[in-house]
Order: C-alpha cells, then structure tokens, then sequence
C-alpha cells in the first residue's frame, strides 16, 4: 500500500470504528490464547457481491466456468442499502468483489457511492473490459478508494491463455482511461493497482509487465499467486518459479500448500463476504459459497455474526482449520509485492 493510499484508508477510521476494530482484537487474542470462542465487535472489512456474471472465461473460477452450484444473479439495490444502514458505523473498507465482474452491474457506481457518502473505504476488482471514458469518469467521481485491474499478460497471446475471451487492448485502454479522469477531475482516487496472477505462461513477462505498468503511469503493480485445485506436477498454470507460486514440491515430489497451516484466522473475527443474495459466508476462498452462515433476507447481521453456526465454524478454524476445504488454497503469506 502506497502511502497516499495508507493515510486515505486511515482517514474512514472513527472513534467507533477504532474501539470496534479493539474489541475485534481483544476477543481474538482470547480465543487463540484461551480457547474462549466469542467475538465481540463487528467486521471492519465485507466483501460484498455485486454480480456473479463475468465477460471471460478464466479456468479455475467458478463463475469464468459457470460451475456455481449455487443461485446466481444481481444484487439489489434495496437489499444494499438495508444492510449498509445496519452495519456502516462499525465497517472502516468495503470491497465490492466476490465473483463475478463488478462492473457488468448496471447500479455498480450508485452502490460505491453510497458507502463513499458513509465514509467508508471502497474498493473493487475488475477486468477493466467495460471501462470506457464515460464509466471510468462516473467511476472517478463516485469516490472509489482502490481498484484492482486484473492484467494477466504482456502479450495478447499470453494474456488469452488465463484470460480467456479477454482483450488486452481493453484493459490498457480502461487503464488509460480511468488515469485520464483522475488527472481532468484533479483526483488523487482511486488508488489503480494492476495485479499480475503469476502462472506458468506468463511467467516470463514479468520484468515487462513492469515497464508497462511505469509507462502508463499505475499507482502500484502486485504479482499475485494463482489457486488451482489440484497442484500436481507438469500442472500448466503453477510456474516453475517458486517465489512466484503458491505451493511448493515435496521430496515425493506432491504439490502443497507453500504456507503453514496454523489453526487460527483473523478474518474469522475482522471480515466476511456477502454474497449478491444476501448469504454470509465467513472468507473470500468459499467461492461457491458452501459455508453460508446465514441470510440477510432472512436475519440481521448481527443475528448471524453471532449465531450457533459462526461459533462452530470458528471453533473449526481453531481446532483443526486443515479439515476446511476452503483454507487448503489461502493464499496469506504468499503474495509477492512488486
């Protein structure tokens, strides 16, 4: 995080927010020292749903495969606000990405500016395929905080192997456009971060996806770590570079998670993700949102953040987090900054 961005993301923080974000941490300290499982506070942080539809067809991503099992579609804008009304004095970020691409939405813009109006840090992730001049101005005036542009290649031919249906030429040109109004609008948002998901055909374009990103003027370049479900060995995405890989080789030559598994997670105190249809799920990496904890239509955050279900599934993480099909693919620890 660059520093401009730091002190932008620090000024959403409130008293309230502040002795939230305490009481978060006192009552995970408790659970990982004692074994006393009960969160006190909200999240700081939600990743919200707008859309499970996607433009590409990216292998390993439910939804560029449109593999859901669950429901897809659109959230609404009634469903939005209701929940943002509950939960606005105690969340500090809001990102506006699960699956899916935020700005195939129709309502996107009106969404990001009304946790903006709240004083909230927002965020999203795209493909930058829909970024023409006349969204990217609407995106820079919305206030966004961050946008992350998934940039998967410096080459058309390399950037299609993961980005299937994709353009480069489209992402360039959403870039530029969006760097356009941020200097018309004499804006210092949003922060634009492109994010190279480092597999083994685009490995080799790394040193010039760092040139691109200078020549175009970017805030911040990130390599990213690419999840597949079943590392093995010749598997065509994991790179050959270990730095840039999320598992590492074992002597019988296996693939496994390069990180250690420890039984604890912050997140399962800090963050949640709220799928399109109002389901709380308790981590990003449930992407077909098997672990609902509950649904909004049907309860109030509160209700679910504490209920029998949460309680259990934390406990879970504390006890034996390897038995969680959804942890075996956590990326934390293995992000490679540029």
């Amino acid at each position: 995080m660059k520093r401009t961005d730091a002190i932008n993301l620090l000024s959403k923080w409130t008293p309230l927010r502040f002795w939230n974000a305490t009481l978060i941490g006192i009552s995970y300290y408790i659970a990982k020292w004692f074994g006393i499982i009960a969160p006190w506070g909200r999240p700081v942080s939600l990743s919200i749903e707008p859309t499970t539809a996607c433009n590409l067809g990216c292998p390993e991503c439910p939804s560029g495969l449109k593999q859901f099992t669950r429901a897809t579609g659109n959230l609404k804008e009634n469903h939005f606000e209701k929940w943002l009304a509950e939960m606005k004095s105690h969340l500090v970020y809001i990102n506006f990405y699960f699956q899916g691409e935020p700005f195939i939405h129709p309502q996107i813009i009106q969404f990001i500016r009304s946790a903006h109006e709240k004083k909230i840090y927002t965020s999203t992730s795209t493909n930058a395929h829909f970024l023409n001049s006349e969204l990217a101005k609407k995106t820079v005036e919305s206030g966004l905080d961050r946008i992350i542009i998934s940039i998967d290649g410096a080459t058309q031919e390399t950037y299609e192997q993961y980005r299937v249906h994709g353009s480069l030429d489209k992402v360039i040109e959403g870039t530029k456009n969006l760097i356009h109004w941020k200097k018309e609008l004499d804006s210092s948002t949003p922060h634009i971060i492109f994010q190279f998901l480092v597999v083994k055909p685009n490995e080799h374009e790394i040193d010039t996806i760092k040139q691109i990103a200078i020549d175009l003027g970017v805030d911040e370049l990130r390599f990213k770590t690419a999840q597949v479900y079943d590392p093995r060995e010749n598997h065509p995405l994991i790179p050959t570079n270990e730095k840039y890989s999320r598992y590492k080789k074992r002597a019988d030559g296996l693939f496994v998670l390069k990180n250690k598994m420890k039984d604890e997670c912050l997140r399962m105190w800090s963050g949640a993700v709220i799928t399109w249809d109002g389901k709380v799920v308790p981590c990003c990496f449930d992407k077909d949102a098997k672990h609902q904890m509950g649904d909004l239509q049907q309860q109030s955050f509160k209700e679910i953040w504490q209920n029998n279900e949460y309680q259990q599934f934390r406990k879970q993480v504390f006890r034996d987090r390897s038995s969680i099909e959804i942890c075996s693919n956590c990326s934390e620890g293995t992000k490679v900054w540029a």
